[in-house]
């Protein structure tokens, strides 16, 4: 079994966990092959409801006569 030879430093190792953060918190958007809205890769198109060419859900379209007599 492999045993390291020194102790690791505290800073190397918070800077090995430090790297992991990077990846959770960035948002690469891409374009919907659809509709060409944005949205994020691997989830459902919010605006039309596609993922990967086919319809997951409908979308419920607003009346806007209802909402500018109230």
């Amino acid at each position: 079994m492999a045993v390291p030879k020194k102790k690791t430093s505290v800073q190397r190792k918070g800077l090995r966990r430090a790297g992991q953060h990077h990846k959770m918190y960035r948002k690469h958007t891409s374009k919907c092959g659809n509709c060409g809205a944005m949205n994020l890769p691997h989830c459902a198109c919010p605006s039309c409801g596609t993922y990967k060419g086919r319809e997951v859900f409908t979308i419920k379209e607003r009346n806007n006569e209802e909402e500018s007599e109230e």
